[in-house]
């Protein structure tokens, strides 16, 4: 008997699979006919969802981009938290190598990616900014810190993120990776206008 889905769930259905083949597989070696099997549908039923495979990997990133959105706006609700433990919480909470860890990531980083990786650094701007901003504009009310710009800054400090620690354009050791850390921090606490 043939089980018929919403489409939203059958959306979603083909999104879990491919994100899975995406790490388990990578993007490249990741093919349609796979997410067909693990979903268990025919090749019509796919592209009535979605035109490319391209396509599907667009589709995990705007869902990447809501996880991030979703965590940052889970810390920033906190009742009673200093915007200086909100704005280090925040930035931990943007990790996301939990959800899209392993050969996924590698991929999207990959040169011929590169409109794809461009096109997850702006709509993490655009979506993560304003809260950082508000997270900001909180502290400075509170007289923490101390930034005249505090848009300008998140969009520094966020495009930074996303190149320093990208290991597609640098390849670290863990000794490397800590140290690129402290002067991350370095910068940003000396444009906070934070002493310590």
């Amino acid at each position: 008997m043939r089980i018929v889905k919403g489409y939203d769930e059958r959306r979603a259905e083909i999104l879990a699979a491919a994100t899975q083949l995406f790490q388990e597989k990578g993007f490249e070696k990741a093919s349609v006919n796979d997410i067909l099997k693990v979903v268990g549908i025919a090749k019509g039923t796919f592209y009535y969802y979605f035109k490319s495979k391209e396509e599907v990997l667009e589709a995990v990133v705007d869902e990447a981009t809501a996880v991030l959105k979703s965590r940052v706006a889970a810390v920033i609700n906190k009742p009673n938290k200093d915007p200086k433990d909100k704005l280090a919480e925040a930035f931990q909470s943007m990790n996301i190598t939990d959800i899209y860890g392993g050969k996924l990531l590698e991929d999207m980083h990959k040169p011929k990616n590169a409109l794809l990786h461009q096109k997850s650094l702006q709509a993490i701007l655009h979506e993560v900014t304003p809260l950082l901003t508000g997270i900001i504009e909180e502290g400075v009310q509170a007289g923490q810190f101390d930034c005249p710009y505090p848009k300008q800054l998140v969009q520094i400090v966020l495009a930074a993120v996303a190149t320093l620690f990208d290991d597609g354009i640098f390849q670290l050791d863990k000794k490397e990776q800590q140290q690129l850390l402290e002067a991350f921090q370095f910068f940003l606490f000396k444009q906070l206008g934070i002493e310590n």
